[in-house]
């Protein structure tokens, strides 16, 4: 089916990078997402996650780990940076995107690396559970049982508790929300700052930007509806806010954040509102939206700037907060 004009406008606002890499997806032979089995998704996306991805840089360490979850152990990867202080490093906890479906720690290897040499921490990288197999909450009790113990775990690995942060993109931007909510509401651990990137907050919230580009630029209304399906038990899961943490009710005491949105994404006004409700409670914000980019750009950074553009902002800010400069964005 041709593309209709509106769609044809919309893309003649993105950016050469991004126009790019959906010209690329056309050319190949990749099957719709959701035509796939959640097994065959996670197979193709780890494949063809380190296709376009950012340049792997070096870091002293990758540590492979198995940490408690509440359903049993849980895979974890710890990167270390380069450099032989003996004083304990910030830790940064990362969660990876992929609708709760897929995704991995291999997906998003480049990513932690990134980060942990910018940013000149260590940085854990939680494979949570995935749907269906696993449907919500379980990736939520997954994501904040690996926040607390890399919070009572820190000394051990040569980190230091006083300082800890959430990352994540897409999905994971979600699972960093909710878990600063439930450490808020929970008595602990303390977070000094969350990143989110193009985040996904309430879907189901009449949003503009989610009836602007739903079809043909990767994130379309087809791929949401089956990452909800496998995701979500039922319709009342829609409304609850460890999903949709843009209806928590309460944003005070929450953690500086930075929030990283893309123009052309469904997501993006879910990011701004929550942007918001932050700063409506006086939280500090850095909010910017990568003008001309579509949901995902984060993993093709050999194609897209904006892709190592937003982890040298999320990582400037993680190093701010960490040296105790105190937040003023």
């Amino acid at each position: 089916m041709p593309a209709s004009p509106d769609t044809e406008m919309i893309k003649d606002g993105l950016h050469p990078q991004a126009r790019k890499i959906l010209d690329l997806i056309a050319e190949s032979d990749a099957r719709d997402l959701e035509t796939m089995s959640p097994v065959a998704a996670r197979f193709m996306f780890d494949m063809k996650a380190p296709n376009l991805n950012l340049p792997t840089v070096e870091v002293r360490a990758v540590e492979a780990l198995e940490i408690p979850g509440p359903a049993g152990a849980l895979r974890a990867r710890l990167y270390r940076p380069q450099g032989a202080s003996s004083a304990p490093l910030p830790v940064l906890v990362f969660f990876h995107g992929g609708g709760y479906v897929i995704g991995s720690l291999k997906s998003h290897d480049p990513q932690c690396r990134y980060l942990c040499r910018e940013a000149d921490c260590l940085v854990l990288s939680v494979d949570y559970r995935l749907a269906p197999d696993h449907k919500f909450p379980a990736a939520v009790e997954d994501a904040f049982a690996a926040v607390r113990w890399a919070a009572e775990t820190a000394p051990a690995l040569g980190g230091d508790p006083a300082r800890l942060a959430l990352c994540g993109d897409s999905a994971g931007g979600n699972l960093t929300a909710v878990c600063c909510h439930m450490a808020r509401d929970q008595g602990g651990p303390a977070i000094a700052l969350q990143a989110m990137i193009y985040p996904n907050l309430d879907i189901f919230a009449d949003l503009p930007s989610h009836a602007l580009f739903d079809e043909d630029l990767i994130l379309t209304r087809p791929i949401i509806d089956w990452f909800v399906a496998h995701y979500l038990n039922g319709e009342n899961d829609r409304t609850d806010p460890r999903f949709a943490p843009l209806r928590y009710a309460d944003f005070t005491g929450l953690p500086p954040a930075v929030i990283v949105t893309a123009e052309f994404d469904p997501l993006r006004d879910e990011g701004a509102a929550y942007a918001d409700a932050l700063a409506a409670a006086d939280i500090p914000v850095d909010y910017t939206c990568q003008a001309g980019q579509i949901h995902n750009f984060l993993l093709w950074g050999e194609v897209i700037d904006a892709a190592p553009e937003t982890l040298d902002r999320v990582a400037a800010r993680l190093r701010q907060v960490f040296a105790g400069e105190g937040v003023c964005f």
